[in-house]
């Protein structure tokens, strides 16, 4: 038995008030199910029709199951292992608009949409020129979406009154000004009115938002044992964890439209989500860089296996509460929760989440992650935070390619790969040779933005515990720095 409103009488239709770009996986793990949980718990009412935002996707599939699919969040919630499941009814139908344009442009007069969400990936929010209004589909989504706000602009006689809000999701900083800034470039590139361009300013919301959101995605490893424990067949089952965030910048006014906070969901309303943004990179993602180097260095290869360890899970908790969080301006105990937060999602025993893949362009990511974080703790107390020089040490020897007799696969641009290549040559396995890898290093200013031997003792500081690391191995140094 397939999935399908036939089979699956659960869950009533509700009116088409939001278009969604997206239907894969994130989307639906996130967006749909927060929908779903507002219909059910605070009345909200709404449905997304889906558009396909490339030539190849889903909307056959998700047409085939009558919108429906099943969700699973797993992981660990307020300390206990949780796995949880349920059918999400909140998509009405998909459109295609390679196939189905005059479908597509027709959701512009329907006057009961109010929402626009998507998520096209980082690179969806371009422009491309060879895009036209008249004719057929355009190639970008932000020419999509031109054609349809201006559709519907033409439709309403540019009542203001039939705007939009956009909340795209797309990875991008300031996406939902972005989004607008391409909109507004398609007018002008179209030759369109002024009216249209004064509409889509003074008519329509662009909100800035922030998603977070593990989504593994279609559990294909273990489809078979997921079909005989619901009874039916589902093509588009999807899994997440159960932390879930989304930071909405946008006027207060909009939470009484999109009642996420009344539904006891984790959305934020603020007027600036820059701290929040912060927060998330720092925090989450400046743990994932500064443990990666130092446990893999110590013979670990999963997050779960270095936070659960006794002596790495103390560093990564010391590293998160003792160096970045007096770094950050938000209230001690956001901060402290979203920290608890984290650390509970690294242990989710579903994710086998591997340190090699973390490492990818390890040195970008230590620049705009835990970079800053040096710098304000080394401006706010005087001195140097311990662990974080400690974990710059450790991906310096990282990026030597070695884990005792075993090659590491490092995966970096060209010129890293070679900035350390040149660097590891002048090692003669003296401390004078290991301080000029160490400046090699840290003086590589395409990468950092500035140059790192101009901070008073940290070329001491890093070259000592590069010494430290090289002569009594990882184990020993973590030891010696704890």
């Amino acid at each position: 038995m397939k999935l399908n409103r036939q089979n699956h009488s659960g869950g009533k239709k509700h009116p088409e008030r939001i278009i969604q770009f997206g239907e894969g996986n994130f989307l639906r793990a996130f967006v749909d199910w927060i929908i779903n949980e507002m219909n059910e718990k605070v009345g909200f009412d709404s449905s997304a029709v889906v558009i396909q935002p490339l030539p190849s996707g889903r909307i056959d599939m998700l047409n085939e199951q009558d919108g429906l699919y099943t969700l699973y969040l797993n992981g660990i919630q307020n300390g206990e292992v949780r796995s949880d499941h349920q059918v999400i009814h909140s998509i009405s139908r998909g459109i295609n608009p390679y196939t189905q344009y005059e479908d597509y442009l027709a959701l512009a007069e329907n006057p009961d949409m109010r929402f626009i969400i998507s998520n096209t990936t980082e690179a969806g929010i371009a422009f491309d020129e060879k895009d036209t209004l008249e004719g057929m589909v355009q190639n970008s989504f932000p020419g999509k979406l031109t054609a349809l706000l201006y559709r519907r602009y033409q439709f309403f006689n540019g009542d203001k009154e039939k705007g939009f809000i956009l909340m795209p999701c797309e990875l991008i900083d300031r996406n939902g000004e972005e989004l607008k800034r391409m909109i507004l470039r398609y007018a002008n590139h179209w030759d369109l009115e002024k009216g249209f361009a004064d509409w889509i300013d003074e008519a329509n919301v662009f909100c800035n938002t922030l998603v977070d959101r593990i989504v593994p995605g279609y559990p294909k490893d273990k489809i078979v044992q997921i079909y005989e424990e619901l009874g039916y067949e589902d093509q588009l089952v999807v899994e997440g964890e159960q932390f879930h965030l989304w930071v909405i910048e946008g006027p207060q006014w909009i939470k009484k439209e999109f009642p996420a906070d009344k539904a006891g969901l984790n959305v934020l309303f603020v007027e600036d989500m820059t701290p929040y943004r912060t927060r998330k990179v720092r925090i989450l993602n400046g743990a994932h860089t500064s443990m990666v180097p130092v446990a893999y260095l110590y013979g670990l290869d999963t997050v779960r296996e270095t936070v659960e360890h006794p002596v790495l899970g103390r560093f990564v908790k010391e590293v998160v509460f003792d160096e970045i969080i007096p770094t950050l301006d938000l209230s001690q105990e956001e901060l402290e929760q979203f920290a608890n937060d984290v650390l509970d999602r690294f242990r989710n025993p579903f994710i086998k989440h591997l340190l090699i893949s973390i490492s990818l362009n390890s040195m970008s990511k230590y620049e705009t992650r835990v970079l800053p974080t040096l710098l304000e703790y080394k401006k706010r107390k005087n001195q140097l935070p311990s662990k974080i020089v400690f974990a710059l040490a450790s991906m310096i020897v990282f990026y030597k390619g070695k884990r005792n007799q075993e090659i590491i696969p490092i995966k970096d641009s060209e010129d890293i790969i070679q900035l350390y290549k040149e660097a590891w040559d002048m090692n003669e396995g003296s401390e004078e040779s290991l301080e000029k890898v160490v400046r090699t290093v840290l003086s590589y200013e395409q990468n950092w933005k500035m140059d790192l031997t101009s901070i008073p003792g940290l070329v001491e500081e890093v070259t000592k515990y590069v010494n430290l690391i090289e002569k009594e191995g990882m184990e020993k140094a973590l030891e010696e720095v704890m």
